[in-house]
């Protein structure tokens, strides 16, 4: 049988986690040898008898595989079936603000996981459940340990589309609370909220209409004369323009399609062919769940999220030649001034259809993207991460 690769780390739960009182505060479980259906029943061993003992807030965290990888048919079918387990044991213990997830490293990925399991261990992954993470193998050269883990973006310079309010806000504190210089960009409309934000947290701005047929370039010229090079850059800048389709003005599908989507790819076109993305650099978008299950009368906004999966896709293997990486989160139900807005039963159905029987934070979708741009996170490349607390709509 092929041997477990993290005894060190799992197969029992974390010790350090018991509170005193009998309860774990966390459950963690290498299943990457797992090589036949038959030894699936290894998963219920294990968590049978521990389950009831998984405190409130709890985090279970399964290890496996890349099923791809697995060397065989019948290892290929076990690594697989792990996610069906995984994501039914979040939905069972998403009431009590427990969570649980998946992270399949592939072999040789070993010295690359401690961000991800720091990060889907910890309270700043609360509105994460029911993910499968995967990490790639990567040089231990290409590792950065930071020298202080609460503060992992230190040295690192940062830019946040959208960053005048609502969750580009609370990316830039996060980033800027984790010790990255900040840079706070979004459109001359929000320029006075804009300052503040960046005064806020030790950062500079930039007025920008992203969608401006100059825009990358005044940004590549920006970036040039002012920092030098940006390590992280996040996509945030969004919009949404709701009508079902036949209802739809032609304007409302290009304003979306343009914001959303069109502008990333010419940003990253600047960033990438004028040599500004640092080394080890980070790309990181905001899609949605609307672009994984799509929604009525959000059409153009589904297509444009949906267009933002394919470019995390389709990027990845070249920002990996770079040393690089570029990922996506997909926000579900996040307490917004927008979502405010919403109509109250709209609101209470976005809440209580997740595991977790809640809305998310801002701050939620930007330690996210804060773990996403840890200079540790070098084996995390390609993944869209749902935060979303395991909603059902597209789970």
């Amino acid at each position: 049988m092929t041997p477990d690769r993290y005894q060190s780390i799992a197969n029992s739960p974390l010790g350090a986690s018991v509170d005193g009182r009998g309860e774990f505060a966390a459950l963690v479980f290498d299943a990457s040898g797992i090589d036949d259906s038959a030894r699936l029943r290894a998963l219920y061993d294990f968590f049978h008898p521990l389950m009831r003992s998984l405190r409130r807030s709890g985090r279970v965290l399964v290890l496996a595989g890349v099923p791809e990888a697995a060397g065989g048919p019948r290892a290929a079918t076990a690594q697989r079936a792990i996610e069906g387990f995984v994501r039914s044991v979040a939905k069972e213990i998403g009431r009590n603000g427990s969570t649980a997830q998946l992270v399949r490293a592939a072999e040789g990925a070993e010295g690359a996981m401690e961000s991800t399991l720091r990060f889907l261990l910890s309270a700043r992954s609360a509105f994460v459940d029911g993910q499968a993470v995967r990490i790639e193998a990567v040089g231990s050269e290409d590792v950065a340990v930071p020298e202080d883990w609460d503060r992992p973006l230190a040295g690192r310079i940062a830019a946040v589309t959208g960053a005048a309010r609502g969750i580009g806000e609370a990316i830039a504190e996060t980033l800027a609370g984790q010790g990255a210089e900040v840079l706070c960009i979004d459109v001359p409309a929000a320029g006075e909220d804009l300052s503040e934000v960046a005064n806020r947290v030790g950062g500079t701005s930039l007025a920008l209409d992203i969608t401006d047929a100059r825009a990358p370039d005044r940004l590549a010229e920006h970036i040039r004369q002012r920092h030098g090079r940006v390590d992280v850059f996040v996509h945030n800048a969004g919009i949404t323009r709701d009508k079902t389709l036949a209802r739809m003005a032609p304007e409302a599908w290009d304003a979306v399609l343009d914001v959303n989507l069109s502008s990333q790819e010419r940003i990253d076109d600047a960033l990438l062919g004028g040599g500004l993305l640092g080394a080890g650099g980070r790309l990181v978008s905001v899609s949605s769940v609307s672009g994984i299950a799509g929604n009525r009368g959000q059409s153009n906004y589904a297509t444009s999220k949906a267009g933002v999966i394919g470019m995390v896709a389709a990027l990845a293997p070249a920002m990996r030649e770079r040393g690089a990486t570029v990922n996506a989160v997909a926000p579900g139900f996040i307490e917004t001034a927008m979502t405010a807005a919403m109509p109250v039963a709209a609101r209470e159905a976005g809440r209580r259809t997740s595991s977790l029987v809640q809305g998310g934070q801002p701050v939620d979708v930007a330690e996210t993207i804060a773990w996403l741009a840890s200079p540790a996170s070098s084996g995390v490349n390609g993944n869209v991460v749902r935060v979303c607390g395991q909603a059902l709509i597209g789970a």
